[in-house]
């Protein structure tokens, strides 16, 4: 039944993004911004952001370069004049009754995002990159049989950016894809932290469903409460079928903003989904109009990183990696410049052996520390010293693994642990060759059962070998000399 419904009808979803700005105030006033999940209720708060009477707003100019370089980022056509407006609705959190926000000239329009998916490269054009306020926070309580709400301002009033894409989006992958790649861009210009867990970068995709080959759009629901990358592929991949079985029932979908409930993995319904004429849109009185500078813009434009797309594509071009490397070293930006700087300083090591310990082994350990690779005690040319250690046979593969976990405890170097504890790699071919010797004459039984056929047991003499040199013997040379007295024996 499902293969069915996915020849019958297609999905057209789009994403309206709320990424808080990290400034050090707030969007229209001097309150400093806090982490509103750890800071004390109501302790960041002024009469402006409390939405007293009288109170005039001044715009923050970090807040707007922080937004002017996201939209030169995606690639968005910057608006030399922008306008704020009031979005009117009422709600606890909102204190002043009305959002300053932008509606009919917003900061930038008419970008584009490229994301990658299994099915390769796709791209989502962007409508709209504008500037608004943050709404406060509600926290529902029911203690002794009583319900309430209780307000929290401190988030009222930090600025947010807005990013609505087109309606270009076909599936849950593609929705996960295209917002990686976004928080990606956000993070990589470091105006934004991408933690969706802690509510500073929102997602909520806009649903719709039509019979394939139909250009009209349908119905659409908006989907909020996702915290996680994973919340949002499961949410958006339900609410598909759940509209597809509503017209295959012959019941209309309803225009609605819908939760999710991560446990029962269903959403639900949080209120009828209101109309652009529902806000009651009209210019800020107590703002003018937004002029920037073109020669500033383009100063922005110039002081742009290069993005983790552009990286992506280079990174194969000039290391010779796989798309998969690459992909997992772009991710985030100080991944991938550790990675440059560790393999500019390991000359003569191949990229990909550099890209495998980073992926593999160093991952592994920060992910068991709970740590980002910025904090790491292995810098990039502490690792490129160990690569190298490796390559020129001084320690075994093995080894270098008990050297970087010792190396990402301690802070010490490569040099100073393998001398402390006297970890050289054993290549003396004259010493192995009597370890080897002595190994087989201790143990006739496995010796005749190799002779006898017995393949694997020359497997079990390398680990013997490796056991009694306590793995610093060089694995090649053991192999070569070991085969060498095994043909030996097999010709007397």
């Amino acid at each position: 039944m499902v293969e069915k419904r996915v020849r019958e009808y297609e999905a057209v979803i789009g994403l309206e993004v709320h990424a808080e700005l990290q400034t050090n105030s707030k969007m229209f006033c001097a309150c400093r911004v806090v982490d509103s999940t750890t800071a004390a209720p109501n302790t960041a708060v002024c009469p402006v952001c409390a939405g007293m009477p009288g109170m005039l707003p001044v715009v923050n100019q970090r807040a707007v370069e922080y937004g002017v370089r996201v939209a030169l980022a995606l690639g968005c056509q910057v608006n030399p004049t922008s306008i704020f407006a009031r979005k009117n609705y009422f709600y606890p959190d909102l204190p002043k009754g009305y959002q300053i926000s932008q509606y009919e000239q917003p900061l930038a329009q008419h970008g584009r995002l490229t994301f990658l998916t299994s099915q390769g490269e796709r791209q989502a054009r962007i409508r709209r990159v504008h500037l608004e306020e943050d709404t406060g926070k509600l926290t529902h309580v029911t203690r002794e049989g009583e319900s309430y709400t209780l307000v929290d301002l401190n988030r009222a009033g930090v600025p947010l950016l807005e990013i609505v894409t087109e309606p270009d989006l076909r599936s849950a992958e593609e929705v996960r894809a295209c917002a990686a790649a976004l928080r990606s861009i956000l993070r990589y210009l470091g105006v934004n932290s991408g933690d969706l867990e802690k509510g500073v970068l929102r997602i909520e995709p806009n649903i719709s469903v039509r019979p394939v080959g139909v250009q009209q759009l349908g119905t659409r629901t908006e989907i909020k409460n996702l915290n996680s990358f994973r919340a949002l592929e499961r949410a958006v991949a339900y609410e598909i079928q759940r509209q597809i079985g509503r017209l295959e029932q012959g019941q209309p979908v309803v225009q609605e903003t819908v939760g999710w409930d991560d446990l029962r993995g269903v959403t639900f319904t949080q209120r009828v989904k209101e109309t652009e004429d529902d806000y009651r849109y009209f210019p800020e009185p107590d703002l003018p109009p937004l002029a920037l500078d073109p020669e500033w813009i383009e100063a922005l434009r110039a002081s742009l990183p290069e993005l983790a797309y552009a990286r992506f594509r280079r990174f194969q071009e000039q290391y010779g990696l796989s798309a998969y490397d690459a992909e997992v070293l772009v991710a985030e930006r100080g991944v991938a410049d550790y990675f440059e700087q560790a393999v500019a300083a390991a000359a003569g090591i191949s990229p990909k052996i550099v890209a495998n310990w980073i992926s593999g082994e160093l991952f592994a350990l920060l992910n068991q520390a709970g740590q980002a690779i910025e904090a790491c005690r292995v810098t990039p040319h502490a690792l490129a010293d160990l690569l190298q250690r490796i390559a020129n046979n001084e320690i075994n593969q093995n080894t270098g693994k008990a050297v970087l976990a010792e190396m990402f405890a301690s802070g010490e170097s490569a040099g100073e642990i393998v001398e402390k504890r006297s970890l050289r790699q054993v290549s003396d071919a004259a010493l192995i060759a009597r370890l080897v010797e002595q190994i087989l004459a201790e143990n006739p039984e496995q010796v005749t059962a190799y002779l006898k056929g017995k393949e694997t047991v020359a497997q079990w003499f390398f680990g013997q070998v490796m056991r009694l040199t306590r793995g610093q013997a060089n694995p090649q040379v053991v192999r070569e000399v070991l085969e060498q007295q095994l043909t030996t024996l097999k010709k007397q």
